[in-house]
């Protein structure tokens, strides 16, 4: 059966919430219309049927909320797709020489992936190669970051001590190269779109880039082999690891100057902060058989280390996510026994079944995880009923909460509920 697809995104002069615009369309005459084109019908099929066409844009399907992690793998160079609601590779993609970057779109539907010469563009629709991007000369892309509007991605050249900037409207490099420190790393971008943080690994500083001129606005010293960043969703604080001193370092954004200085694991490398910003997750590589150091980030203590399990050989973790939930961490073990990438649970920091087999020597250098979806539901944000319409149109449709939660990707009934409640405040 044919089925027509709205496009629900709001656009400049679109005039307001384009789900009133649906919801007004169904009460003033949209079913009055439906019946008239469906002239020899019965009237109860073209109910349902309409009915049926409402709720499924009211609800996204959970197939198309599912959160895909991509994974370099370094030496044969591909890029392994996780699909982190089952924890298994669902397809391999080959991208360009020695993967290790990755950056993920906020609409999730691209990726780009860092390689040894060019940076390759997936589309995750079809998880296929749909671009390859030269940059600057061989410059050896490291890092890579996206600004939050999904304009602009910026990439760490290792080699030649500059970044580079693509615009994702053509997948093109833009303007010149940057240039920033000795052998640029790590990049992050805040969650205001303002800034970019890279990080130096022979240098002692971090340079600051304004992405309103894409030049260096400042440069942060008192680091040691920096590099892996994360900035905080609040945009207030920035985690640096110092891969010479075992330590990460916190920025304030405010004052671009150094707050504290937290004693990790050995040689960390990749840092990832939790959605809600209360916890960053630190790859050690070389911490005896590999670990995951856990900070909590209104102390800047260190409050768990959990130990990957590489026996009998040596495990050396080197990028890592977490879900867009924060119920799980995703770690890339360069060094263990097969390839592949061990899960955290967050709720008890511990490791969940077995690590997941993947390309030769994964990097995942980044934020390689999808995030989740914009979710609408059956409320109308800004309106008292938003959230008890938007709560017994989920029970009607799967049964319960429990039911909806797990459908729709959500860790937790109270996962969902705030989501809800996020929505409806519009």
């Amino acid at each position: 059966m044919a089925m027509t697809v709205f496009n629900l995104k709001s656009h400049p002069g679109s005039g307001g919430n384009p789900w009133q615009k649906f919801l007004k369309f169904v009460h003033l005459g949209g079913i009055k219309m439906y019946r008239r084109q469906s002239i020899g019908q019965k009237t109860e099929q073209s109910l349902t049927a309409m009915a049926a066409l409402a709720l499924a844009f009211l609800v996204a399907p959970a197939a198309a909320l599912a959160q895909n992690a991509y994974i370099t793998n370094q030496s044969d160079s591909t890029v392994s797709v996780i699909n982190t609601a089952t924890n298994a590779v669902i397809t391999t993609i080959p991208v360009g020489d020695n993967p290790s970057g990755v950056a993920v779109t906020p609409d999730g539907a691209k990726v780009y992936i860092a390689n040894s010469d060019s940076v390759s563009v997936i589309s995750a629709t079809t998880n296929t190669v749909i671009a390859t991007i030269p940059v600057h000369g061989f410059g050896i892309p490291r890092g890579i970051a996206d600004t939050p509007d999904g304009r602009k991605v910026y990439v760490a050249n290792l080699s030649d001590n500059t970044v580079s900037v693509i615009s994702t409207a053509n997948d093109e490099v833009i303007g010149s190269p940057i240039p920033v420190g000795v052998e640029p790393s790590g990049v992050a971008v805040t969650p205001d779109g303002s800034k970019v943080y890279v990080a130096n690994i022979l240098d002692t500083i971090v340079s600051v880039i304004s992405t309103a001129t894409d030049h260096v606005e400042s440069s942060i010293n008192g680091f040691d082999k920096s590099e892996g960043v994360a900035v905080t969703p609040d945009g207030s604080k920035v985690y640096v690891s110092n891969h010479g001193e075992n330590t990460v370092s916190v920025i304030s954004t405010a004052t671009d100057t150094v707050i504290a200085s937290i004693a990790v694991g050995l040689f960390p490398e990749g840092v990832a902060v939790a959605p809600d910003g209360s916890k960053v997750y630190v790859a050690n590589s070389s911490d005896g058989s590999g670990s995951v150091s856990v900070i909590n980030t209104a102390t800047n203590a260190v409050i768990t280390t959990v130990p990957l399990d590489c026996s009998p050989f040596t495990c050396a973790p080197r990028g890592l996510a977490v879900t867009p939930d924060g119920s799980k961490v995703y770690v890339a073990d360069y060094n263990g026994p097969v390839s592949a990438v061990s899960v955290i649970n967050t709720a008890t920091n511990t490791l969940m079944g077995s690590p997941i087999p993947v390309g030769a020597n994964p990097i995942a250098f980044g934020l390689f995880i999808q995030p989740v979806a914009a979710k609408t539901f059956a409320g109308i944000p800004g309106k008292v009923n938003c959230y008890g319409k938007s709560v017994s149109a989920l029970v009607r449709q799967y049964g319960g909460l429990d039911a909806a939660a797990s459908a729709l990707g959500y860790s937790s009934v109270s996962k969902l509920k705030q989501a809800i409640k996020n929505f409806c405040k519009g």
